[in-house]
């Protein structure tokens, strides 16, 4: 009787033990977080959820956290969660209150029977919660109701915190101007990823974007310009103050109200920033008096360089004006931070002008550097009055810091080293690392951006804090933030393109411990969290996966030897050549290529049968100049040398990125070339490889003019070519031909390729070329 007992006993165990697990377990590589929490572990079972589980909250105040898993849960699942103060035994979701966790902290268990949230801020919970929505399903971030899913978390403990307090990620408005709506879903995304501020650029050159009641010409004037979208940025031609200026728009009072609001609830604190005493043409255009000459001006439709229409430092109603401003600015943000700009400004006015030269007698200053410290440190007095502190870019340690200010490190990481040892709080956002304005792949492949490099891997090893730095220096450096300035940004698409996935690896790295932060576990989670963003309608960039190209040319042999690589580590790789079908049945690449004739080579990288990224194409095309010598009438520029006097006829041809090291170029002077074949030959076509980028000074070539030559003295004029300007607002490759009748026993060839003689903006042009082809 007592065996029947115990066996009857061990039967139940058995089963409320199959009951306790009856839920799926999943693997540490299902698990899918970013940012990396401080502490996982992983535990047999999971947790579902479904229409009868509560989200028990530990006061009222943390009702709107609820939101963040209500709003998924309303659109993907189609039911919402109950919200409730009193506890339930099980099948919920609980959030606790724990006054000896951190104020940014978490701790968060997940068994099967209920999930436990416990933090000591609403910043705590907020962050919990967006771990457990990374948890849940992708399909949790749907817009519409998902079929046949269940909705199941993990069984997980985390203990969780920031290692850094100062998050951020910028946005410039004003060089495009996005909508209240969009930054609201920006604001929901830096928050999915545990970001805590937006850096808000409402204020530049090319628009005023902010609504001040007393200065209502500030966005009437300012936040308009004339239409030049069809140009290169850095190509636009001046605007005359009496223009029709129509593209632009602004942010009323009321808009700022519901942004700041709005991020609020999603523990992202809103930073405005108003730019001085340059990058002010928009406020200068709407108030011609605040400059130093009184002079109308338009506001700009692009690129300004120098940056010399800034506000006047010598006039009392510059500083009136401003402190106007700044009152407005100050009650629609709360948050401690003003941002105020102070880079880039040529004082060249300031040199000229009877006020400026009077306020640096009266204040005994040394020089204009001074001044603008002066300038700054008077806004920073009227800013602390009012509880805020200044932050600036590293351009206000010129002249002298003011005595409160928060330094942003963007030119490297240099001004952040010495705001620190001066004792000052640093923010590091260096240009090598975290401008995302800056391509993230080829630019072959990708939409303009400025002319510079920032892949997802640079992001990924950005470190806040130097090696150099004293401990008390370390002390002073807040964290890090990623910029994305909107130059070459002139949509919402576009925006998201930019920032997704490289704000995802700057999270990572301000969120994560050090010992956490491993790009291959990284490559591999993104890779993942992908996924996630197409669900969520986030038009993110594919870069990382596109293949890349290494060639070498053996001079002596004339072969070519190829590698190839993506970003990403332990990609499938395939490739086809001259015109066979690029597909999942393609040759797999192991070893590197080598070919000595015409090739065409595709190649990209597979996941599941599935091309991922961007399919690199490159023709080889090898011609009677390949490795001959060559003569230089002009010399080309030092400084786009190419791999010296072979590069033209070396077969390896330039990409859009001007600075890739296969372009070489001349500036005020043709490109007179002359190539010895060695043996007498046929010849009747000439090719010349040419790259435009009207933005940097680069342009096609005006006229060409081909040669031919027996005994290199007595040369005859066999074709030429002649091309009319015309506006581009990108970077473009062309090959010009020149075919002519057949010219036997020809020993020599001169090319002569003429740059265009005036730029719009009246400055000399370049003239890059990459290959000149013998046929």
């Amino acid at each position: 009787m007592k065996l029947v007992k115990i066996l009857l006993l061990f039967s139940v165990l058995s089963t409320l033990s199959c009951v306790e697990n009856e839920n799926p377990s999943f693997t540490k590589e299902e698990l899918v977080l970013i940012p990396q929490p401080k502490s996982l572990n992983l535990n047999q079972g999971s947790f579902e959820v479904t229409n009868s589980t509560k989200i028990i909250i530990a006061q009222d105040s943390l009702a709107s956290v609820s939101s963040i898993l209500n709003d998924l849960f309303k659109n993907a699942a189609g039911f919402e969660l109950e919200t409730s103060v009193d506890a339930h035994a099980e099948n919920n979701i609980q959030l606790k209150i724990n006054s000896e966790i951190a104020k940014e902290a978490y701790e968060l268990k997940v068994t099967s029977k209920k999930v436990v949230l416990e933090a000591n801020s609403k910043l705590g919970f907020v962050y919990g919660m967006e771990t457990i929505r990374q948890l849940l399903p992708k399909e949790i971030e749907s817009g519409s109701k998902v079929s046949d899913i269940e909705w199941y978390i993990p069984n997980v403990e985390i203990t969780d915190a920031p290692q850094y307090s100062y998050r951020g990620n910028m946005l410039d408005v004003s060089r495009h101007f996005f909508g209240k709506e969009y930054i609201k879903k920006h604001i929901d995304r830096l928050a999915f990823l545990k970001l805590n501020t937006f850096h808000f650029h409402l204020v530049d050159d090319q628009g005023w974007r902010i609504e001040i009641k007393k200065y209502p010409k500030l966005t009437e004037v300012g936040g308009f310009r004339v239409d030049q979208e069809d140009s290169h940025w850095n190509a636009r031609t001046k605007n005359e103050p009496d223009a029709k200026a129509t593209f632009g728009g602004f942010y009323t009072q009321e808009d700022i109200k519901e942004i700041v609001a709005y991020a609020k609830e999603r523990g992202i604190r809103v930073i405005p920033e108003i730019e001085m005493p340059a990058h002010v043409m928009s406020a200068i255009a709407s108030y011609p008096w605040l400059s130093c000459t009184g002079e109308p001006i338009a506001v700009p439709s692009g690129g300004v360089w120098p940056i010399t229409s800034i506000y006047c430092a010598g006039k009392e109603s510059t500083f009136e004006f401003l402190e106007d401003v700044l009152s407005e600015v100050m009650q629609l943000f709360p948050g401690e931070y003003i941002h105020v700009g102070g880079d880039e400004a040529t004082k060249t006015n300031w040199e000229n002008c009877p006020d400026c030269q009077r306020r640096i007698e009266e204040e005994r200053l040394a020089d204009e550097d001074e001044l603008q410290s002066y300038f700054m440190k008077r806004i920073e007095k009227f800013l602390n009055k009012n509880d805020k502190t200044l932050i600036g870019w590293d351009e206000i340690l010129e002249g002298g810091l003011p005595e409160e200010a928060t330094v942003m490190s963007w030119r490297g990481f240099e001004g952040g080293w010495e705001a620190s040892a001066a004792g000052h709080d640093v923010i590091m956002t260096p240009t090598s690392h975290l401008y995302f304005d800056y391509y993230q792949g080829s630019p072959d492949n990708e939409p303009v951006a400025f002319n510079a490099f920032t892949p997802l891997k640079r992001v990924y090893e950005f470190r806040p804090v130097l090696d150099s730095m004293s401990v008390e220096q370390k002390e002073h450096v807040l964290g890090g933030q990623a910029n994305l300035w909107a130059e070459y940004v002139p949509t919402e698409a576009h925006s998201e393109y930019m920032l997704f996935p490289r704000v995802a690896a700057l999270a990572e790295v301000v969120w994560s411990p050090e010992n956490k932060l491993d790009w291959e576990d990284f490559s591999v989670r993104i890779r993942k969290m992908m996924e996630r963003f197409e669900v969520m309608g986030i038009n993110y960039a594919k870069s990382a996966y596109a293949v890349q190209s290494e060639s070498e040319i053996d001079l002596e042999t004339g072969e070519i030897t190829i590698s190839l690589q993506s970003e990403f580590p332990n990609t499938e790789i395939r490739y086809a050549l001259n015109g066979e079908e690029l597909n999942a049945e393609s040759n797999l690449y192991q070893n590197k290529i080598k070919v000595d004739t015409d090739t065409q080579l595709k190649a990209a990288v597979f996941k599941n049968g599935k091309v991922m990224g961007a399919v690199l194409d490159k023709t080889f095309k090898f011609h009677k100049a390949v490795a001959k010598p060559v003569i230089y009438k002009y010399p080309y520029n030092q400084s786009y040398a190419s791999s010296g006097e072979t590069a033209l006829v070396n077969v390896l041809k330039g990409s859009k990125y001007f600075k890739d090291g296969r372009w070489q170029g001349w500036i005020n002077n043709p490109a007179i070339i002359t190539i010895d074949l060695e043996k007498e030959t046929s010849v009747s076509e000439v090719i010349v490889g040419s790259l435009e980028e009207q933005g940097t000074g680069i342009y096609f070539p005006q006229q060409l003019k081909v040669e031919v030559s027996k005994d290199g003295k007595n040369f005859k004029e066999v074709a030429s070519l002649k091309r009319d300007y015309q506006t581009n607002p990108g970077a473009k490759i062309d090959n010009f031909k020149m075919g002519f009748e057949p010219q036997g026993n020809i020993q020599f060839v001169r090319v002569s390729v003429e740059p265009l003689v005036k730029t719009p903006n009246g400055g000399g042009a370049w003239l890059f070329l990459d290959e000149i082809q013998v046929k």
